[in-house]
């Protein structure tokens, strides 16, 4: 898979004890790659990092600390760096807008100064958000070429980060100069909602949703009518690694941004109807409605186009929105019921569905 290119190969994650970058840490390692984890605590207790228990290099650092940033670079000398740590919820930004931009912007830009300065790196891929797009809740999908914005704090940094990846791909990663004056191919990634079992994070759906269903609770939805494009969390992570590889080809064309999201209109549901589906695989689940008049701002439709990755790259969805829910359902289920992490069957589920349509 992947042409095997991540076999023995150093691969470096920031923000791997995070949902995601738990997830992309355990595939690297079937895969055969030498990883290198770097990221702050995992911020959760239970947290799918520590259920996995890998056997790969974890280090805990926070990527504003530019001097250790540099350090471990240096000492483990990465091939290909997959940047997911962020400050990831939309309403803590409205909290800690300064954190929010200190992490997602500057610990970017270290990030790529590391990069920058370290001559094994060949490959980047920085992963932002469907969020970063001036969002004027169209129903028609955002295409790569459309302006980045960010109503909130958490949305306009990751918009910011965008504008700064494209500056770096300009400036010291110039596609035209690449085997020339470097060596070294620069992407960005904007997902959208993703799903899956393991993630314990405040403020985020299916979360709240298993963490009131494990107490015999009911989950509040403070947004039942907000429309996200869902899909399970192997799905761009799927993307993610199939653009290294493009990257680590020497496939120049692919250093761009790229969108990744569920195939056409079929992922894209309401909070309420999200509900709804999860219910159906784990009967357990009970919510009650309640709308604030003074919540913070948060966008209600937000739609991707992914025919450029679709097109060019290939990729499309494996599981449908059904399937994603169930496996999501389950996972927690069987964590909450049987003390199982189903992770690793998740996965292999997933390869051999995908050999049936790739």
């Amino acid at each position: 898979m992947f042409a095997n290119i991540y076999k023995g190969r150093k691969v470096l994650i920031t923000g791997h004890a995070g949902f995601k970058g738990s997830w992309l840490s355990l595939w690297l390692t079937k895969l055969g790659a030498e990883v290198t984890g770097y990221s702050l605590s995992a911020p959760t207790n239970p947290n799918h990092f520590d259920l996995l228990n890998l056997e790969m290099n974890s280090i805990i650092g926070d990527i504003r600390d530019r001097d250790k940033l540099n350090k471990v670079f240096k000492e483990f000398k990465p091939e290909v760096v997959f940047h997911l740590a962020a400050q990831p919820l939309v309403r803590k930004s409205y909290l800690n807008p300064i954190e929010t931009y200190e992490t997602n912007v500057i610990g970017t830009l270290n990030v790529f100064e590391a990069c920058r300065f370290c001559s094994s790196v060949k490959a980047i891929v920085n992963i932002t958000s469907d969020k970063c797009y001036e969002n004027k809740e169209w129903v028609w999908g955002y295409r790569e070429n459309d302006p980045m914005g960010g109503y909130d704090i958490y949305s306009s940094s990751k918009g910011c980060a965008e504008i700064l990846t494209s500056s770096y791909r300009n400036s010291f990663f110039n596609k035209q100069d690449f085997d020339k004056k470097h060596q070294t191919l620069l992407a960005c990634c904007r997902a959208g909602n993703v799903i899956g079992g393991g993630d314990w994070a405040e403020d985020r759906l299916i979360p709240d949703i298993m963490r009131a269903t494990s107490k015999g609770e009911k989950v509040i939805l403070r947004n039942p009518n907000a429309t996200r494009p869902w899909q399970h969390v192997l799905e761009p992570l799927g993307a993610y690694l199939l653009l290294g590889q493009k990257l680590l080809q020497k496939e120049v064309e692919f250093a761009d941004a790229w969108n990744f999201g569920p195939n056409g209109d079929e992922g894209n549901l309401s909070v309420l109807n999200v509900v709804k589906n999860m219910k159906e695989f784990w009967t357990k689940i009970n919510y009650e409605v309640e709308e604030n008049a003074n919540s913070v701002h948060e966008a209600y439709l937000l739609k991707l186009d992914c025919s450029k990755a679709n097109s060019y790259l290939k990729w499309k969805s494996i599981w449908n929105s059904k399937t994603t829910f169930e496996k999501t359902a389950n996972w927690y289920k069987s964590y909450y019921e049987k003390n199982e992490c189903l992770s690793e069957f998740d996965l292999e589920n997933y390869l051999e569905d995908a050999k049936t349509k790739i």
